[in-house]
């Protein structure tokens, strides 16, 4: 997928930032640096370390130590400079009692001095215009979170920063989340979220931190990351279609395994392999399985990603 960068600028720069509460050492380290106009994800499971570290550079929590600068300027302590320029979607968004998605993002704007007509066009690109005269109560979860989203947007900031902003919802309102989040990008703004969906990282983000325990493992485009693994291609039949001795026998298979219901085929090379099966008319309801960023997880930790 082909992005739109901004011009190259550093809009934030983070260097060998620490956060310690106790023993537990919740930012452990941490540095990276993100460009303008980019989609920049912070991943990791439950406890890594993401939402603190987002925090710290939003300017919403000092650092024990290390360094921040966000637009040039340094957050913490609050920076009055920066809250023009900044859009910041908590993982726990609060709106005001009674009113309709319309009159939320109206007040919201009218905090920066934005016009009724820019406050209509941010509804409109996070698709709740027809929603605009609908409660906040009465909106869905997927809904609610876009009208979040758009209350941070309302006085059109440089960098938007989103928390998990697709937790909890169902995979289509994730989806049209998705969309929302491109169309935001395509302006030109920098986006960084933190996620523990490593599947919608790959889709959306430029690049990846992935965090755990307080540290980051890695850092890199997502299909850098996955292609650095030199990890196998699983195909996948239905069991029947091909014989497991059979299989083991084309060229290019390193491993075969047949649960009784699917035969799984591993190699590092897929296109003979394909061939062959199309050759015998055996690629009904096949599936192919290249690795992801749970795979590179795994590798990076010796463990399976739990959210």
């Amino acid at each position: 997928m082909t992005r739109t960068r901004g011009p190259g600028g550093t809009t934030i720069v983070v260097e060998d930032v620490h956060k310690h509460y106790g023993d537990l050492h919740a930012v452990d380290g941490v540095s990276f640096t993100v460009a303008e106009g980019e989609f920049f994800g912070i991943l990791g499971p439950n406890g890594a370390g993401k939402t603190t570290t987002l925090e710290i550079v939003e300017g919403l929590r000092s650092p024990d130590s290390g360094t921040v600068t966000l637009l040039g300027e340094v957050p913490w302590p609050r920076n009055p400079k920066l809250l023009p320029r900044i859009g910041v979607q908590l993982q726990a968004s609060s709106f005001f009692d009674k009113l309709t998605a319309r009159e939320q993002l109206e007040t919201f704007a009218s905090l920066y001095g934005v016009s009724k007509a820019t406050a209509a066009e941010t509804l409109e690109l996070v698709g709740l215009t027809d929603k605009a005269d609908t409660r906040e109560n009465k909106l869905s979860g997927g809904q609610r979170q876009r009208l979040s989203i758009a209350c941070a947007l309302a006085h059109d900031p440089d960098v938007l920063f989103l928390d998990e902003p697709t937790a909890a919802l169902d995979p289509q309102a994730r989806r049209n989340l998705w969309d929302v989040l491109r169309a935001i990008q395509g302006r030109g703004k920098t986006i960084v979220y933190t996620t523990h969906y490593l599947d919608e990282a790959e889709i959306l983000c430029d690049r990846v931190a992935i965090m755990d325990k307080g540290k980051i493992l890695a850092m890199d485009a997502p299909a850098t990351l996955v292609r650095g693994l030199d990890a196998p291609t699983h195909i996948v039949l239905a069991h029947g279609l091909v014989a497991e001795d059979e299989a083991r026998g084309f060229v290019g298979v390193d491993d075969v395994t047949d649960d009784g219901v699917s035969l799984t085929m591993s190699t590092r090379k897929p296109a003979p392999v394909l061939t062959v099966l199309a050759e015998r008319g055996a690629l009904d309801g096949l599936q192919v399985r290249t690795a992801t960023l749970e795979d590179v997880f795994l590798n990076l930790t010796g463990r399976e990603y739990r959210a």
